[in-house]
């Protein structure tokens, strides 16, 4: 059983790879073509970093949550223009190939960017960050008027109803 859970995992890491070779342009380059990862070939890697965002009705604010292991805040830059939220940053690397021989490479190193809309009611100049534990979380308040509200079905009485379509 051991094993399938390795090749299905194993194929997981390999589509991940090509997703992110998509991602940076490149869905054509074979991973053992690839030249060894120095910080200046890292830049030219692209990665997208997880994101989780929602509206909290109850506490009336938008969170967007960016999973960013590995990666210093001050790497990380956030913009707000309009209703467009952009945020961009660099995992660096660290050592040098000749310093090490990599037995597994699944950290993604290089350059990020996501741009997210912001759903309407947020206000681009409320919006605040925070970095904890390698989690980038973003937030704003919503206007009351943009949080979606349930609405009332009012039930019409049968001999209401023929009195009202004769009408």
């Amino acid at each position: 059983m051991r094993n399938l859970y390795e090749e299905l995992f194993g194929f997981r890491r390999e589509f991940d790879e090509l997703f992110n070779r998509f991602l940076a342009g490149k869905p054509w380059t074979e991973r053992a073509a690839l030249p060894a990862l120095t910080p200046t070939f890292t830049k030219e890697i692209n990665f997208t970093p997880a994101v989780e965002t929602y509206v909290d009705k109850e506490a009336k604010k938008y969170v967007c949550r960016v999973v960013l292991p590995g990666i210093e805040p001050k790497e990380v830059q956030v913009h707000a223009q309009g209703n467009l939220l952009t945020i961009h940053g660099e995992r660096k690397f660290t050592r040098t190939a000749k310093e090490v021989e990599p037995i597994e490479q699944e950290v993604a190193y290089g350059m990020f960017e996501r741009t997210l809309t912001l759903p309407e009611g947020v206000t681009a100049d409320k919006l605040t960050a925070e970095y904890t534990n390698g989690v980038l979380e973003i937030t704003a308040p919503v206007a009351v008027a943009a949080l979606p509200r349930k609405i009332e079905i009012k039930t019409i009485a049968p001999a209401a109803a023929k009195h009202a379509v004769a009408a």
